[in-house]
């Protein structure tokens, strides 16, 4: 005889430990399994893009920092690097190893705290204190190269804002060697936990057709066996300088995931430790740069490899102080295209697993 079984209509968030801000979530379910998923954005809009048309560039690069509040510095770094290349401006060697130290160092930090906060989504206290232990070794850093710990304006059109103080290379240094213990012990503490892999392993799978077709990138791209990341195809900054891999597997699932952004921290960290050895010992912060920033008229497209993936600033300049248009790719408001398509079917359980796997950031979506 046939269970009679009645539609639940369920909201996750918009206030809901696994949404990490206000973004909601809608789920039609049939029991225990879901047969819609409705993401609904905006509850954070700020209308970033419209403010940058009466805001000079100088002034804009605050706004990138609310736009992924864990990953400032590549956020600058994305709007400086794309009127730069409208100005065609040469950037000084000892700005551009600072504005690589930061956004590998970002990048770690951002990783951080997809890390602990996954697993407390899915159940395990310890691993967020750890990770949020370890991450504030990069947020004294930062705060004393800019005197901010999370919203950075740090990065300048031509260079950086400040140098680095004294002694700061050397902390950078000693914090490789740390960090590479400490991610050996995140390994062992979770990576091989058989209720953690119960829990991801084969969840939250699809193939590279469908993350190409749902132009997903970063590690949700290259999960699925695609070898794409910015630094390397197509290289800013000094990237071409320093020798790293390209962490990529052919899972597709939340698992695979997982163990990419771990391995993206250790590439990091090889980046680092070549760039602090190779860091110059003297030279100028900022390039020649006129006071008041007109670009002239034309438009430019500039994109980076962020910790979600890629992040792109669309410049259409009109000769003036200020942008005619301007517009941000986010990376995480693309990737979450996909997510209606892998909770159906799915349980509410790994509703949980499949979003923090994603790994979004509520600012990038509704800004």
């Amino acid at each position: 005889m046939a269970i009679r079984t009645e539609e639940l209509l369920l909201n996750v968030g918009p206030q809901h430990p696994s949404t990490h801000g206000v973004f909601r979530i809608v789920v039609k379910l049939d029991g225990e399994i879901i047969t819609e998923a409705i993401p609904v954005m905006g509850y954070l809009h700020r209308g970033t893009e419209k403010l940058a048309e009466n805001l000079t560039y100088t002034q804009i690069i605050p706004y990138t920092d609310r736009l992924d509040y864990v990953s400032a510095m590549t956020n600058n770094y994305v709007l400086v690097n794309a009127v730069e290349k409208l100005m065609q401006l040469e950037i000084p060697e000892r700005a551009e190893f600072l504005r690589l130290i930061v956004m590998e160092l970002q990048r770690i930090a951002s990783h951080m705290v997809w890390w602990g906060t996954y697993l407390l989504d899915i159940g395990a206290m310890s691993p967020f204190l750890y990770a949020f232990r370890d991450r504030e070794i990069i947020i004294d850093l930062f705060n004393e190269l800019c005197g901010a710990r999370l919203t950075y304006n740090y990065m300048r059109v031509g260079g950086v804002k400040w140098d680095a103080p004294e002694g700061w290379i050397q902390k950078v240094r000693e914090f490789v060697p740390y960090m590479r213990g400490k991610l050996e012990q995140y390994n062992e503490l979770v990576s091989g936990n058989e209720i953690f892999l119960a829990r991801i392993k084969g969840v939250g799978k699809y193939d590279a057709e469908t993350a190409i077709a749902y132009g997903l990138s970063g590690a949700n791209l290259r999960c699925t066996g695609v070898n794409w990341d910015l630094r390397k195809d197509q290289p800013y900054s000094i990237y071409n300088r320093f020798d790293f891999d390209v962490p990529v597997s052919t899972g597709g699932d939340c698992y695979a995931r997982y163990l990419l952004r771990l391995e993206e921290i250790r590439q990091s960290l090889r980046i680092l430790e070549q760039a602090v050895e190779q860091f110059p010992a003297e030279g100028e912060i900022m390039g020649k740069v006129p006071r008041v920033l007109r670009p002239a008229e034309g438009e430019v497209y500039a994109g980076i490899e962020s910790p979600r993936g890629e992040i792109g600033c669309h410049i259409i300049s009109k000769g003036k102080d200020k942008p005619y248009r301007l517009k941000f790719r986010r990376p995480s408001f693309v990737n979450l295209q996909i997510l209606p398509k892998l909770l159906v079917g799915e349980t509410m359980t790994n509703l949980i697993t499949i979003l923090g796997g994603i790994d979004i950031v509520v600012g990038e979506v509704d800004s």
